[in-house]
């Protein structure tokens, strides 16, 4: 391949992957399971059972008629407890299937291995299987290997950067399942007709860039690249630009330029799906942060409370201040405990006071320094400054929607500013001013 492409800004902000050489624990039934219906980027699911109704292991018990959408499925077998509402940290309200296990775990009837004859058909089992993107994105695997008519794909990337610290998960399905990483590359170049694909690596990972390229010595259409340890490496347009020389312009996406992205966990369910039809019920997450009395990675059922999961894991050893649900550049914080693990959960962080503490915001110097690390190119200042002042429209003219929310910018600010808070805020604003418009309001 030639050159490796570096993209511009970036940080550094020290790997915190200790649970890398830990082998993935499987955790046992939880006490319950929480499955909210919306777990994609897209319309949310209608739940099709009820309070009293008893669900086997694999059933869909939550569908859409939308085309961007994926259904969701038990992870358990036992008596729905509930069907309610609950509030995700970001505020948002979704309806929720709440299930208490009977410890059986009997396989739902329609969990057998798929047979498809054309593209139609696989595509169409992709969605029923529940897969979205793993690498926390979580759009719906099975739209994004329909382009649109008129767009010719022709090189197939594979996300295997994990560059947030303190994640390890991907790097452990690499570790511990290369032969499904490969065969589902194989199984989406297939589907979608491509013809060459990329597997990027980040070079701190050197045992997994060797173990999957000892398993394509006999393949020369699939390559495994070496990558420079930077972050966001891992984005989807900075990884792009790395293996293809590629860049995705301001407001378009992978396709524009002939490109289709996937996560290596995404690829690596494909292909465990298509060998024993099993949906999306399970994940593998990082468990970590100065907080976790013991750190590691663990199998968890999607829908698991968070509590348990941290109690699986030993409790806390210090009073956790923050907890994030994925890295600490880009997750969420958690408000609650009781919130459960969702498909696009790749790591749970808890940290004590100190890790926890918010610098006291300050003045904007003008030192230039998130411009100089934005890998957008973008200038999160006057982003800020904007929103500060409620400008909010202006904050378009600064391409805002194009902020890839990676944190970089916070990360260096010598003022503690609320960068990515601003980007945020604008966003949601600029979509409630889109709203009012489209419905003839001023």
């Amino acid at each position: 391949m030639s050159a490796i492409r570096r993209f511009k800004g970036g940080v550094n902000p020290g790997h915190h992957k200790e649970t890398a050489r830990l082998e993935t624990v499987k955790m046992p039934l939880p006490s319950k399971v929480i499955i909210p219906m919306l777990q994609h980027i897209g319309a949310p699911c209608v739940p099709l059972v009820k309070k009293g109704d008893r669900v086997l292991v694999g059933q869909k018990i939550g569908d859409s008629d939308k085309l961007i959408s994926s259904p969701v499925h038990s992870s358990v077998s036992g008596t729905v407890s509930d069907v309610r509402e609950m509030v995700y940290s970001n505020g948002m309200a979704v309806t929720a299937v709440e299930i208490k296990p009977d410890g059986l775990q009997e396989i739902h009837e329609s969990v057998v291995p798929p047979v498809c004859t054309d593209k139609e058909s696989t595509i169409r089992a992709i969605r029923e299987s529940g897969i979205v993107g793993l690498g926390g994105a979580g759009f719906p695997t099975s739209v994004k290997l329909s382009p649109p008519p008129g767009r010719t794909i022709d090189v197939l990337v594979i996300n295997g950067a994990e560059c947030e610290p303190f994640i390890t998960s991907d790097y452990r399905e690499m570790m511990e399942n290369p032969e499904y990483v490969i065969e589902g590359t194989k199984k989406v170049m297939e589907i979608t007709g491509i013809g060459k694909a990329y597997i990027g690596i980040e070079n701190n990972k050197q045992d997994a860039i060797d173990l999957l390229s000892s398993y394509l010595t006999d393949s020369d259409n699939i390559e495994v690249v070496s990558l420079p340890t930077r972050y966001p490496q891992g984005g989807e347009k900075q990884l792009i630009y790395a293996l293809t020389g590629r860049k995705v312009p301001m407001g378009k996406l992978p396709s524009d330029v002939g490109v289709l992205a996937q996560n290596t966990t995404t690829v690596s369910f494909i292909a465990q799906y298509f060998k024993t039809g099993m949906p999306l019920i399970k994940k593998k997450v990082t468990v970590d942060g100065s907080a976790v009395s013991n750190p590691m990675n663990v199998e968890v059922l999607i829908g698991t409370p968070l509590k348990e999961v941290f109690e699986f894991c030993g409790g806390f050893c210090d009073e956790p201040r923050k907890v994030i649900m994925g890295g600490p550049m880009m997750g969420v914080a958690q408000h609650s405990l009781e919130d459960p693990v969702l498909k696009q959960t790749n790591a749970l962080l808890a940290f004590g006071g100190r890790e926890a503490e918010q610098p006291k915001e300050s003045v904007c110097i003008r030192c230039g320094k998130c411009v100089f690390v934005c890998p957008m190119s973008l200038m999160p200042l006057y982003i800020n400054l904007n929103v500060v002042n409620g400008r909010f429209e202006e904050t378009a003219k600064y391409h805002v929607n194009d902020c890839i929310e990676c944190g970089c910018c916070s990360f260096v600010c010598p003022a503690s500013r609320n960068l990515v808070q601003s980007v945020r805020i604008a966003k949601a604003e600029l979509r409630k001013i889109a709203a009012r418009k489209q419905g003839g309001k001023n």
